[in-house]
């Protein structure tokens, strides 16, 4: 296990760089990409942004990660800076904000309505499975894991989490899933830990009947899955399965999320969520300096990871 200032800012400078890496080319096909493919950071593109900006992947990440230093945070704190992020484009690195998931602004926008607890703000509609959850998880499966959670109460805690935007099953169990592989690899850095943590997650999902959506995840052969058969759109089950994929098929930070930017799309979203992933298997030091170099505000997100570390008691 690696020491914990290291581990936050290689899940989340590894996250912010996918997300970065991805900005520019979200909605492009992969056929495109395979033509033009990105090897490097890029500016501008899909959105009006230098090289170097993250996306409301980060954003709300960072606003997740800030709430979670008060030893009195609460979901409402976390919700409060959804609305700081939405509305005054605090977490953001160029002070504007873009490309926010309707379903996302929607139950950030009942809170700002009056919807009380935070927890009852997500949507709980089908159609309402998009990754908008998963992409602002991990800050919570980091305190989790460093603060030693009760199993049942981190649980419940990625639940809710997700549930802030996005209620329904689905997107919870996408969650959760993720949940697992990150906690397994921050407590044994290995590309085996994938395994157990998914073997782990399958088994305690048993009463949750969206666990079958995530049937390809559990499948001992999930990760021969020819390129092909693996979509990176932004439905919850895809970008999960698609980070997955691309952690399992590479052996370094540089090729995974790069694999992931390439599949094309939700270019951002996989990355970043591969990123993290990746962050967490190979550590900080594996981050490209020069991508680290150019990522806007790297300074503000390791200044929160130290406060996060020093907050937590390690």
């Amino acid at each position: 296990m690696r020491d914990l200032p290291d581990q936050l800012r290689a899940v989340m400078l590894g996250h912010a760089v996918g997300d970065a890496l991805g900005v520019p080319v979200e909605f492009c096909s992969r056929e495109a990409l395979e033509t033009d493919p990105v090897t490097h950071m890029r500016g501008y593109g899909a959105h009006p942004v230098p090289a170097g900006a993250w996306s409301d992947d980060t954003s709300m990440s960072l606003a997740a990660l800030e709430a979670l230093c008060d030893e009195k945070w609460s979901f409402e704190t976390v919700m409060q800076g959804l609305v700081d992020w939405l509305e005054n484009a605090k977490y953001t690195p160029t002070g504007r904000v873009f490309d926010v998931g309707r379903t996302c602004m929607a139950a950030i926008c009942r809170y700002e309505d009056g919807c009380r607890p935070a927890t009852a703000c997500g949507l709980e509609k089908e159609r309402s499975n998009g990754n908008g959850s998963l992409m602002r998880i991990h800050p919570f499966v980091l305190y989790a894991h460093t603060t030693r959670m009760s199993f049942g109460a981190w649980w419940e805690m990625i639940e809710n989490a997700s549930a802030l935007t996005h209620a329904h099953e689905r997107a919870r169990v996408g969650c959760l899933i993720y949940a697992f592989v990150l906690f397994w690899l921050l407590e044994d850095p290995k590309k085996e830990s994938v395994a157990r943590a998914l073997r782990r997650a399958e088994c305690h999902l048993g009463n949750y009947s969206e666990r079958a959506a995530y049937g390809r995840i559990f499948a001992e052969n999930f990760a021969n899955i020819p390129r092909n058969g693996i979509k990176s759109s932004g439905y919850v089950v895809d970008t999960l399965e698609a980070a997955l994929w691309c952690l399992l098929n590479t052996d370094s930070y540089r090729d995974c999320v790069l694999t992931a930017v390439n599949l094309g799309e939700d270019t951002d979203t996989v990355a970043a969520v591969a990123g993290g992933l990746a962050g967490a298997l190979y550590g900080y030091g594996a981050i490209p300096k020069e991508w680290l170099g150019t990522l806007l505000c790297r300074a503000d997100i390791e200044r929160l990871c130290h406060r996060a570390a020093t907050a937590w008691g390690r």
